[in-house]
């Protein structure tokens, strides 16, 4: 059974960083895509960045040269450093995974990915 736990979100000023990791179990790691998404109120979820099991990444224009997805295959982790935070990232932030590789780079579509975390709260204040 799949399971994804968040962790890392808080609140921080503008400008600052964040770290979020996902604790992922269940599966064999290192061979699935994993994708980090945010979803604020009243607005629907947003792919933010994420990896396939070749270490290729994909990101969100918004978040470009500020976010920074990343795994540790040993621990069974994926992590998203978060630098340059602005109010407009204010979200929930999911972690998801899914065993298909994608020749093309992994996709920040949702549903692209089956298995997905509870959520952790990031929220910037100006």
């Amino acid at each position: 059974q799949v399971q994804l736990v968040e962790s890392g979100g808080g609140s921080v000023q503008s400008g600052g960083s964040l770290r979020l990791s996902c604790a992922a179990s269940g599966y064999t790691y290192s061979s699935y895509c994993m994708g980090w998404f945010r979803q604020a109120p009243g607005k629907e979820r947003e792919g933010v960045a994420a990896i396939d099991s070749d270490g290729s990444t994909s990101y969100a224009d918004s978040v470009k040269g500020r976010f920074t997805i990343s795994q540790d295959n040993a621990k069974n982790t994926l992590y998203l450093q978060m630098n340059s935070l602005k109010p407009e990232d204010t979200a929930m932030y999911y972690c998801a995974a899914d065993s298909i590789f994608w020749s093309r780079g992994p996709p920040l579509g949702a549903e692209a990915f089956r298995y997905w975390g509870q959520g952790t709260q990031v929220t910037v204040s100006s």
